[in-house]
């Protein structure tokens, strides 16, 4: 609870196929960390600046597209939703029902892969993308959606 006694506000923090494998799958590529140890250090964070980090890891479309249905208190989303950003025209749909921020991320430099990875079809409905920095790229995403939500909270 906040100083004022309501809950804190929350992101939510969507991660799609495959990523579940983590620090076993391709560490050459992906990295020998855990997507567990890099959401608990994501949740550390979030927690020191004041939010709550709501997450959802799923194989399935479907339980990333429910869970953006299902946060409308959230402030913002960050999505990593590996292979489905190639292919995803409903996913980019939700990203936009959404409503409110989603900064999407990937692992990898997208684009110094394989051709048919260069084309993000869900990147265009988010208000970001950070790319090729790694577990680190959860830690920027974290940082613009709550200065978006900041300068979209604050009357211009």
């Amino acid at each position: 609870m906040s100083a004022t006694g309501s809950p804190p506000p929350v992101v939510l923090c969507l991660n799609g196929p495959n990523l579940g494998q983590l620090g076993r799958r391709e560490p050459a590529l992906y990295g020998t960390e855990t997507l567990a140890a890099i959401l608990d250090r994501l949740e550390q964070r979030a927690s020191a600046r004041g939010v709550g980090l709501v997450r959802c890891t799923s194989n399935h479309e479907g339980e990333l597209i429910d869970a953006l249905e299902r946060a409308p208190s959230a402030i913002g989303a960050i999505c990593n939703p590996g292979g489905l950003s190639h292919t995803s025209l409903a996913l980019r749909d939700a990203y936009s029902a959404f409503g409110r921020p989603v900064v999407e991320v990937h692992l990898s430099n997208v684009h110094a892969r394989e051709p048919f990875r260069h084309r993000l079809l869900t990147a265009g409905a988010a208000r970001g993308v950070v790319s090729g920095l790694g577990a680190y790229g959860y830690e920027l995403a974290l940082d613009a959606v709550l200065t978006l939500w900041g300068k979209e909270a604050t009357p211009a």
